[in-house]
């Protein structure tokens, strides 16, 4: 290995090494904080799952106790379908608990457990959440003891409460299709004199982790204001002071947004959401997000963080023995897109924007969004009509891209080799007019014009490629359908394809990415030499593949597959195009000498 190989794989491995380093602080940290937290808010976790919080430090930033009354005995009711169990509660007279049984709980992806499909139950939604879905909080007078009356009826559950002044509160559960639930909000006045309604919250439910393994990072309450999708993750609510330790930073302890114009507000994870929309002509004022305290997810874990979302609706007056309705869709499940897409156009408030594609670079600012709604849908086509698994469907995919841009390939490899058969004039040209680059650039560019060289043709390719190697990102990191997708050693398609953790340190060792690296670096060394390039230049950029190990190293195992086949791909299109476009002479028959002289 030459000198910038050996300096380009002790930087990649300095950098492994200090996000190892970091990650290793960062669980230590945890563990501190979770003492810590321990100490100021012990909790008792029942038989039945629900939380009661026997202490709590009122200067805490996150709602850690229920707003409801939990000495008075909590009654349930559960209604189930082909696909959902709800599980509706007195506290708060809402749902309680979202079952999906079509869906996991978890899926193991441990390295040394011997079944690595096993499963813990359904994924559930609202999770350990102090406040089930459907509640309304706000003034006092408006939440009581937060006690009602459940009552299963022969189309769904009604919920009853008796407030003061005469006002009765009753919300009515409507069950659809679709993992849909109308729900009918309606507060009356049974009293002979107006009664003014405080603001209410419409509790959307809290977004949680699904397990342990899970990361934050994908937790986020979402809106829509009727033009564009906006987002709070979990990171908003992050309790350090300072950024890096150098600057000071405000820690949020609330997102509120909005001025009557949202449609809609989801509570969501990486794969599934609570999604409450609102009537085209009734759109709540604001949308309000707050972390939530949950209980660990696995012994001696730290306590995660939720966001409760919910729907602000302003206050206002009822008049006498009067009453008025609010009316919610509430979706309660799984981000499939096919399924969202047909919500959002049937009630045309694109409710398949809360896929949460990301922003910024993730979504390559937009582009990237629409290169993985047709990814997602092609991969989905080829699941369907080859009947093969979604591993597979990666690779196919990825070999219809390749052929779909051979013919900008093989452009693209005509003009180099001309280029390179150039090679010499140009070298002789820089040596004519060293002293006078902008002359010197000036002649180059006639010749490669005399030639028919492009001095873009090489990046062309890539740059056209890159929204769509961003709308992979964007679509692996939302795809329901690949989470638990297994393709040969690899357990589920959404996470690494850790195959060992080295003893002592816990590092996982992750097989796709290194294969993809190793192909990748592969490729670089078969690549021509780009002509002009400075030398040592080019020795990095032979080397450069292996900073996507800190990139792609602990992503989806599903974008590693994508990245290796597609590379593995290129190296078969090098040697194809090899054969098929010999080294091409340039135009001029005068050797370069004889162009100087001349």
């Amino acid at each position: 290995m030459d000198r910038t190989g050996i300096i380009v794989v002790s930087l990649c491995v300095v950098l492994l090494g200090f996000w190892f380093y970091t990650t290793t602080k960062q669980a230590q940290r945890l563990q501190q904080q979770q003492a810590e937290y321990q100490r100021t808010h012990p909790q008792i976790i029942s038989t039945n799952g629900t939380q009661s919080v026997a202490a709590a430090n009122t200067s805490t930033a996150t709602i850690s106790a229920s707003p409801f009354d939990t000495n008075a005995p909590e009654q349930t009711i559960v209604v189930t379908n082909s696909s959902v169990r709800y599980t509706f509660t007195t506290r708060g007279g809402g749902i309680k608990l979202v079952e999906l049984l079509n869906h996991p709980e978890t899926i193991s992806l441990k390295w040394q457990t011997k079944n690595s499909s096993a499963t813990n139950g359904f994924a559930s939604l609202n999770t350990h959440a102090l406040v089930p879905v459907l509640a309304i909080l706000g003034d006092t007078n408006l939440v009581g003891d937060g006690n009602f009356a459940l009552t299963k009826t022969d189309y769904g559950v009604r919920a009853e409460k008796n407030l003061p002044d005469g006002l009765r509160l009753t919300k009515e559960f409507y069950f659809g299709s679709n993992y849909l639930v109308n729900v009918s909000v309606r507060f009356e006045n049974a009293s002979d004199s107006a009664i003014v309604l405080p603001q209410q919250q419409f509790v959307v439910g809290t977004a949680t982790p699904m397990d342990a393994d899970d990361n934050n990072f994908y937790t986020a309450a979402m809106w829509f204001d009727g033009a564009n999708p906006q987002s709070c993750a979990a990171s908003y609510f992050n309790t350090n002071t300072t950024v890096l330790g150098l600057f000071h930073r405000t820690v949020k302890t609330e997102y509120r947004e909005g001025a009557g114009n949202v449609n809609w507000a989801a509570a969501e994870n990486q794969f599934f959401a609570l999604l409450a929309m609102t009537k085209s002509n009734q759109p709540a004022q604001q949308i309000l997000a707050t972390p939530v305290t949950l209980p660990p997810l696995a012994e001696n874990a730290y306590p995660p963080v939720g966001i409760q979302t919910a729907l602000i609706y302003p206050a206002q007056t009822i008049s006498a023995n009067s009453n008025f309705e609010r009316q919610i869709i509430l979706y309660a499940g799984p981000k499939e897109y096919r399924t969202l897409a047909r919500i959002g156009e049937q009630f045309q408030n694109n409710a398949d924007a809360a896929m949460n594609w990301g922003s910024g670079y993730i979504s390559f600012w937009g582009v990237g969004t629409f290169f993985a709604k047709l990814l997602l849908a092609g991969m989905n086509w080829i699941h369907d009509l080859f009947k093969v698994g979604y591993g597979w469907a990666i690779v196919l995919i990825t070999i219809f891209l390749r052929a779909a841009f051979w013919p900008l390939t093989a452009a693209s490899t005509r003009s180099m080799k001309r280029m390179q058969a150039l090679a010499p004039e140009v070298k002789a040209l820089k040596e004519k007019y060293k002293d006078d680059p902008q002359k010197f650039t000036q002649k180059q560019m006639e010749l490669w014009k005399k030639n028919k060289v492009s001095p873009v043709s090489g990046c062309l390719p890539m740059l056209i490629q890159m929204p769509v190697f961003f709308g992979f990102l964007a679509m692996i990191r939302c795809a329901i359908e690949l989470r638990g997708a297994h393709f040969l050693w690899v357990t589920d398609l959404t996470k690494p394809d850790t195959i060992y953790l080295i003893p002592g340190l816990n590092f996982p060792v992750n097989l796709l990415p290194l294969l993809m690296v190793g192909v990748m670096v592969w490729q670089a060394h078969l690549q021509p030499v780009s002509p002009g390039m400075d030398p040592s230049q080019q020795k990095m950029m032979r080397y450069m593949p292996l900073m996507f190990l800190l990139f792609l190293y602990n992503y989806s195992s599903g974008m590693a597959l994508y990245m290796t086949v597609s590379t593995a791909l290129g190296i078969l299109q090098m040697n194809l195009m090899k054969k098929q476009f010999p080294p091409v002479a340039p135009a001029s028959p005068l050797t370069p000498s004889q162009k100087l002289k001349k």
